[in-house]
């Protein structure tokens, strides 16, 4: 449903449904029940300056009847945000698409204690293009190429191939040489399927039984000790028991990933599978207590390219990032 309110500081409107029925006899009386604990006197002004409005743009005011819309809409007053020290690059403009890498720590779209502080937010801020909407999504912790629509027009166009999955995309990432205890070893390139699931309520993905509704293809592109990527200094972000070279050094591992489907966490779910989990992940395979970011020992999950065929141009195109992978440098 199209919003009465255009974009605004690059936030769009928020669109509240209203019940049909209840104990609530206009909508500033629901809106109390909701979030007058919070900020009263707020709602109060919203409704008298006409800023809550209905379909059609129509303003609401303090007697406006609950039954008389379904739908209202109003800007969330933001609170300050505190600017992540990471920076996003644009990689390629034209007049349909828009394709950037995406730094770790940085969510793609608003939610939560990150509004401002997104990618979407950012771009519409920093390039004027209000209608911009991202046609795929990379998780906060993870980094790499990340496309969005610049044009409502053929947006529709690029998302079909999403949906037909006729977009190719590539991973890369560092974990252990050698699966963990408990583990078997591992034949590479190896495919794994399952049948995975999230719900909203539980912040981990988790495989099921049934027919398998995720895959990976997973292959193995080259081993090295740790830190001796950078001038030879030994890394402590894990011990040197598992997968140790002969001096003692910890043996990690570069991976390609290509992903045949779009699931929740799918590639740190699949790697966790093997034994293999993701350096420096904080939810697979064991979730570890919440704890500030650190910007050191950003997750080891790069989307290093995406290839498709460009239904405006009808040529095949790729686009390939030009991060890296700290502990891979």
């Amino acid at each position: 449903m199209q919003s009465p309110l255009p974009v605004r500081d690059g936030v769009n409107a928020t669109r509240l449904r209203l019940p049909d029925e209840g104990p609530w006899d206009t909508a500033m009386d629901y809106m109390m029940h909701r979030w007058g604990h919070i900020d009263p006197q707020g709602i109060e002004d919203r409704f008298d300056a006409g800023e809550i409005v209905g379909e059609g743009g129509i303003p609401l005011d303090r007697r406006t009847r609950l039954e008389d819309h379904t739908f209202i809409w109003y800007y969330r007053t933001l609170p300050p945000e505190t600017r992540l020290p990471v920076e996003l690059n644009i990689l390629h403009q034209d007049d349909h698409i828009l394709v950037v890498d995406k730094p770790h720590f940085l969510p793609t779209t608003p939610g939560g204690t990150y509004i401002q502080e997104s990618a979407l937010v950012r771009l519409r801020n920093q390039l004027n293009l209000p209608d911009l909407i991202p046609m795929h999504r990379l998780d906060r912790m993870t980094a790499g190429i990340l496309l969005l629509s610049t044009n409502p027009e053929t947006r529709g166009r690029y998302q079909v191939l999403f949906e037909k999955r006729e977009v190719q995309k590539e991973y890369e990432c560092v974990a252990a040489a050698e699966p963990a205890a408990g583990h078997s070893a591992v034949d590479f390139p190896v495919v794994v399927r399952n049948r995975m699931t999230k719900s909203r309520s539980y912040l981990l993905a988790e495989v099921i039984d049934g027919e398998p509704n995720a895959e990976t293809r997973i292959d193995l592109l080259k081993t090295f000790d740790a830190g001796t990527a950078d001038g030879g200094q030994r890394t402590t972000a894990a011990p040197a028991a598992v997968g140790s070279s002969g001096n003692g050094a910890r043996r990690l591992a570069l991976y390609r990933l290509e992903p045949h489907s779009g699931k929740t966490h799918q590639l740190r779910v699949h790697m966790a599978s093997l034994g293999l989990g993701i350096l420096h992940d904080a939810f697979y395979p064991e979730l570890l207590d919440k704890a500030p970011d650190d910007y050191t020992k950003p997750l080891q999950l790069l989307a290093r390219g995406i290839r498709f065929v460009d239904p405006i141009t009808g040529k095949p195109v790729e686009y390939r990032s030009r991060l890296e992978l700290s502990e891979a440098r």
